[in-house]
């Protein structure tokens, strides 16, 4: 039986290719803008993976948690470092919102019987 982590991550994949259809300038733009930020910089991205973790927190956004304490993993952050970030309280406002895009999708699958996929959204993130 898969732990809550494993039930997110296998549902996600599959909210991802419905996000990627549905919404698709939004993936392509947030794809990009994460893209951009999270590689190194004057901060590594190891760094960035702990500061997005905090904001996850902070933020109540599971998630985010979840994803960024996948990525600060494979950054190479121990899990004494994930746990200390988690203690950071900062305001974050992009990725609980992104990821929660397939609620709206459930919602709307939900309500209207079947999601009109066949004329993905123009919406981007400039």
């Amino acid at each position: 039986m898969p732990n809550k982590t494993e039930q997110f991550f296998e549902k996600f994949k599959g909210d991802s290719e419905k996000m990627k259809l549905a919404v698709s300038g939004l993936v392509k733009g947030f794809g990009a803008l994460f893209q951009g930020v999270m590689k190194d910089g004057a901060l590594k991205t190891k760094e960035k993976e702990l500061v997005a973790l905090g904001i996850a927190v902070a933020q109540h956004c599971a998630p985010c948690i979840n994803l960024h304490v996948q990525k600060s993993l494979a950054a190479g952050n121990s899990a004494a470092e994930i746990l200390e970030a988690a203690c950071v309280a900062v305001m974050m406002q992009g990725g609980p919102a992104y990821t929660h895009i397939p609620v709206v999708i459930d919602a709307l699958e939900s309500l209207d019987g079947e999601l009109e996929v066949s004329a993905p959204s123009q919406a981007t993130v400039a």
